[in-house]
């Protein structure tokens, strides 16, 4: 008797779409240039993604964000810190300007790195009438866990990451 498993298993897997316009997410999440690292976190975790493009002011992508490029910030800052005093004296909790600081008040070292200062500069792109065939090759050709979709004018209009591919794969019945 024949495993169903074992002969589903054994068939080709098609992709069940054509153009790129019918695997791509559209409008997907992006992060201004200008951001800050501090947003660009935020909008990694609040979303639950691990990379977004970078965009310009008029929508057109110009390198990607990715945990690794956060990860990587993060390890090249190199912060000495001053030895911490055993008290503090009230007049050492002061503003620059000698503004006295209320109680239970803390002070945050905001790091000012903007994001288009971490991203990868590189965008891959495709247009939407791009044939599957020819995304999925340059996904694997450029070793890319995703693809830019943009519009005749260079617009961001979506995103194909692998795992669009593989949502789109469908058992080749013939």
């Amino acid at each position: 008797m024949m495993n169903p498993l074992k002969t589903a298993y054994a068939s080709r897997l098609t992709l069940d779409v054509e153009i790129a316009a019918e695997l791509m997410t559209s409008n997907p999440v992006s992060i201004r240039e200008k951001a800050t690292l501090k947003e660009a976190v935020a909008l990694l975790i609040d979303k639950g993604i691990s990379a977004a493009p970078v965009i310009d002011n008029a929508g057109r992508p110009t390198g990607v964000l990715s945990r690794s490029d956060l990860l990587v910030h993060d390890r090249e800052q190199v912060e000495y810190l001053k030895p911490v005093p055993e008290y503090y004296d009230r007049a050492e909790l002061a503003a620059p300007s000698g503004e006295t600081l209320p109680s239970g008040f803390q002070v945050e070292k905001v790091d000012r790195t903007r994001v288009k200062e971490l991203m990868t500069p590189v965008v891959f792109s495709v247009r939407p009438e791009t044939p599957v065939a020819r995304v999925v090759k340059d996904i694997a050709d450029l070793k890319v866990h995703r693809l830019f979709v943009v519009d005749d004018s260079g617009v961001l209009v979506g995103v194909i990451s692998a795992l669009d591919v593989l949502r789109h794969l469908r058992p080749d019945l013939s």
